[in-house]
């Protein structure tokens, strides 16, 4: 076992910025490469995570705003959606700034939004009380519809 991949196991800080500088310096044949590998894999991961999550949520809201309304209709001059549209306006932001940081991304969009729209319907239901049920089982929304900042569904 090499001393970077010691480094590796016992002080990952000081092994990213050892790593680094052995890259700028162009010595590739120090480098821990199993690690350096495996880190870089779970940065793509943790990023396609990230957007799984913030759909989840924003899908959500969305699902509330177009499904909890019929319960909420008596209130809803006084209610108005403001958390939920304060949340939407949230999660898009973090998602619009996610994919200008990582164009990458924007491959894996439609699969993230699969992904996420089933633990979308579940939040939403829990958090609601409307069923699952209620929801449609596949999303409803477009790709544009979900990142547009101006879109909220009507409501039903």
């Amino acid at each position: 076992m090499s001393q970077l991949s010691v480094l590796y196991e016992h002080d990952f800080s000081n092994w990213t910025a050892r790593t680094a500088d052995l890259l700028r310096q162009g010595r590739f044949a120090e480098l821990d490469i199993e690690h350096l590998i495996e880190e870089l894999d779970d940065m793509g991961k943790s990023q396609r995570h990230e957007l799984v999550n913030r759909l989840r949520v924003l899908l959500a809201h969305l699902l509330k705003w177009q499904y909890q309304h019929r319960q909420l209709a008596e209130r809803w001059a006084e209610f108005e959606g403001k958390s939920w549209r304060n949340t939407i306006i949230e999660q898009r932001a973090a998602l619009r700034y996610l994919l200008d940081k990582n164009p990458g991304l924007k491959a894996a969009l439609a699969d993230s939004i699969l992904e996420s729209y089933g633990q979308a319907t579940d939040l939403a239901a829990q958090e609601s009380g409307v069923s699952v049920a209620a929801f449609p089982p596949a999303c409803p929304y477009s790709q544009g519809q979900i990142l547009d900042r101006d879109f909220y569904p009507p409501r039903e």
